[in-house]
C-alpha cells in the first residue's frame, strides 16, 4: 500500500507535475497542503488543502487511473484530514456523494461567501454541490 504524506512546500511542484502527467486540469496553489501517497518515490494520488474562512477547502483529489478503486482515495482523505479539527469543505459532482458521504462529509448548504461565490462561478460551466465535514 502506498505512503500517504504531507507535501513539504519545497517539493509541491511535483503535485501539479502528477497532475499534468494524468492531463488533469488540477494544480495546487501557493500556501496549499499538498497531501500525497506515494508508491516508493512515485506520486499515485494527491489532493489540496486550502485556507478558507474559518477552515479549509479540500481541492484536487485525484488518483493514478489505474490504481482507482482500491481505497487509496479514501486512505489519503482520511490522513489528510485527521490534521484538521476545522471545518472542511469541498465541492464535487453529484455522482461522488455517496463517496464522500462514507468518509463523513454532508451536503453543506450554506458556505462561507468566499466559497459560496466560487461555487456560483464553477457551477456556470459543471455541475458541482457543496460539501461539508465537522
Amino acid at each position: 500500500m502506498p505512503t500517504c504524506r504531507l507535501l513539504p512546500t519545497p517539493l509541491r511542484p511535483l503535485v501539479d507535475k502528477f497532475y499534468r502527467q494524468h492531463r488533469s486540469p488540477m494544480r495546487s496553489q501557493g500556501g496549499d497542503e499538498c497531501w500525497v501517497a506515494q508508491d516508493g518515490s512515485e506520486i499515485v494520488a494527491a489532493l489540496n488543502l486550502r485556507r478558507a474562512a474559518d477552515g479549509q477547502w479540500l481541492t484536487g483529489l485525484f488518483v493514478t487511473p489505474a490504481l482507482r478503486g482500491q481505497g487509496l482515495a479514501s486512505t489519503l482523505v482520511a490522513q489528510a484530514l485527521q490534521m484538521h479539527p476545522e471545518p472542511i469543505w469541498l465541492f464535487c459532482h453529484p455522482s461522488l456523494l455517496a463517496f464522500y458521504q462514507r468518509l463523513g462529509f454532508n451536503l453543506c448548504h450554506a458556505l462561507p461567501a468566499e466559497l459560496q461565490q466560487r461555487l456560483l462561478r464553477y457551477q456556470r460551466n459543471k455541475a458541482l454541490i457543496a460539501l461539508r465535514m465537522h
